[in-house]
């Protein structure tokens, strides 16, 4: 346990107050912080790490980038009640009003980024959604593999964008979003901020090492990423290592194809799988597999496979 004369010291500084407020706000880089603060960068970062010292912030490296977020909300959330009612008896302090409005431009400029990414990436998006059914049918698909059961907490691997994380986050008790790509999870922090969704954690992570203990989902979705491994049965048993006892594992990806192009032109790794290759991986997990769907449209068939974790296993005595 932290000491209260710890926590409360860490706060004696006005700045540390200041960034504390706006992390309650929405999770920002160290370069964010210092951008709204009017601060140097490592006079920020040693305000940081005495926050994190006292367990009121964590850090955590996504590249050549650092994020700060809050830390335990049994730490946090009694400072914040406590500010609160300050401020509703003796007013809100004016250093607050005036790094939210800067924290305003923080926002557009990730946007704007978000925009710019876009548009110079929209021919290859829209050449490959060409060869498939359209994605809102895809999406359909997928709530309807899910609607059966509460979605929990859900992980997203290789969350891109964080469109997953949009259509299902909300009915979670909990969401996160992995991807390898720091530039992917910075649009996913601009799409969901736009869709209310700022709590949702994202992490920068590996689909062969997830940053998260075993059993500690319900729900996992791979959304067109499997056939970007190198070793799709490495990547299935890791994702269902992360599924506890009833969880779920989703698995959306082409059916066999020979579109060799697009090896060279999107990187993909596998052409596509056979319901066999999936249910097999599965079986090897430990999880329950099935065929869900088959979407035809187009060149492409998207596939959805499902895998459950037993929520128990009966033991046989002789």
């Amino acid at each position: 346990m932290i000491p209260a004369s710890k926590i409360f010291a860490s706060l004696a500084d006005p700045t540390r107050l200041r960034i504390l407020m706006l992390l309650r706000a929405m999770e920002l880089s160290v370069g964010e912080v210092a951008q709204v603060l009017g601060q140097s960068q490592p006079r920020v970062s040693r305000h940081v790490k005495i926050l994190i010292d006292a367990g009121l912030a964590e850090r955590r490296k996504e590249g050549s980038w650092v994020f700060v977020s809050l830390g335990a909300s049994a730490l946090v959330e009694p400072l914040f009640a406590l500010l609160d009612d300050w401020a509703g008896t003796h007013g809100e302090n004016p250093w607050f009003a005036a790094d939210a409005a800067r924290l305003a431009a923080v926002r557009a400029d990730r946007a704007a980024a978000a925009e710019r990414y876009f548009a110079g990436h929209a021919e290859e998006w829209d050449a490959l959604r060409s060869l498939h059914v359209a994605e809102s049918e895809v999406e359909a698909a997928i709530a309807r593999a899910l609607g059966d059961q509460p979605i929990g907490r859900l992980a997203d691997i290789g969350t891109g964008t964080g469109r997953m994380i949009e259509l299902f986050g909300p009915a979670a008790t909990q969401s996160l979003g992995i991807d390898r790509s720091p530039e992917m999870l910075r649009l996913a922090r601009v799409k969901l901020a736009q869709a209310g969704l700022e709590a949702v954690e994202l992490r920068q992570g590996d689909m062969y090492a997830l940053p998260l203990p075993s059993g500690s989902s319900d729900t996992v979705i791979l959304h067109q990423v499997l056939h970007y491994a190198q070793n799709p049965a490495a990547a299935i048993a890791e994702a269902a290592r992360v599924i506890g006892p009833g969880g779920r594992l989703l698995v959306v990806d082409f059916a066999p194809h020979e579109r060799e192009d697009l090896r060279s032109r999107d990187a993909h790794v596998r052409l596509g799988f056979a319901d066999e290759a999936v249910l097999k991986y599965f079986s090897e997990a430990g999880l329950e597999g099935r065929v869900v769907e088959h979407l035809e449209g187009g060149e492409l068939t998207v596939t959805l496979w499902l895998g459950v974790r037993p929520s128990s296993r009966l033991k046989v005595v002789a």
